[in-house]
């Protein structure tokens, strides 16, 4: 099991943002967190990558509680990365690259998410579907064992969803464990071995709507 999520719970004044969500990951599976926006699957995302702290519950990384090596180990795609407007392609994954002990080539990153046609193209200058493949890459550059991507193809066209599925594809076929939020069925169908549902019900103790988790 690469990943044990028990109980973890997050709330912001009287609004519960994650109530009680449990889950386990297997190697080399990718995980599909389905739901509405405002459901909490960004938050769980986040605290189970260690951007947030839970309220409570308890977070388990190949058996063990997370440590300086967990950083290492996770590549993150987020909803929304700002990038350097003057920086080219090249650079930018440079850039990150310099920020990791243990990285992938960069030559290599850019081939598996065809960017080596604008590698020196300015971040400023790439399209909707292109930036994605270079947020993609950004996440690949440690050569991550587990892959967070957070709605990764919110935004684009159905041309360039699809380029991006197929790349996804592939690196779930090289091995890599992957969590994957989404809004779309198809996407979770195409890609995911598994799903989770997190969706918000009423609760009149709390009076407002509170996230629930549906396997």
């Amino acid at each position: 099991m690469i990943l044990e999520v028990a109980n973890i719970n997050k709330t912001y004044s009287h609004t519960a943002a994650v109530d009680d969500v449990s889950f386990n990951i297997q190697h080399g599976t990718c995980f599909g967190l389905l739901g509405p926006n405002g459901a909490g699957k960004t938050t769980t995302i986040e605290i189970i990558e260690g951007i947030r702290d839970p309220d409570s519950g308890k977070i388990l990384y190949n058996g063990a509680s997370r440590n300086t090596n967990f950083r290492e180990d996770i590549g993150i795609q987020f909803q929304s990365t700002s990038l350097l407007a003057f920086l080219s392609v090249r650079e930018t994954l440079k850039t990150f690259q310099t920020m990791y002990k243990n990285t992938a080539s960069i030559e290599e990153v850019m081939r598996q998410c065809n960017l080596e046609e604008i590698a020196n193209q300015p971040n400023d200058k790439i399209s909707g579907g292109q930036r994605q493949r270079l947020l993609l890459a950004l996440a690949l550059i440690n050569n991550p064992l587990l892959l967070f991507l957070d709605e990764p193809s919110t935004g684009l066209d159905p041309q360039a969803r699809r380029n991006l599925w197929d790349l996804i594809q592939k690196i779930k076929n090289d091995g890599k464990t992957i969590i994957l939020t989404t809004h779309y069925m198809e996407e979770a169908q195409l890609l995911c071995d598994i799903i989770a549902i997190i969706d918000v019900y009423l609760n009149c103790r709390v009076g407002g709507l509170r996230p629930g988790l549906f396997f």
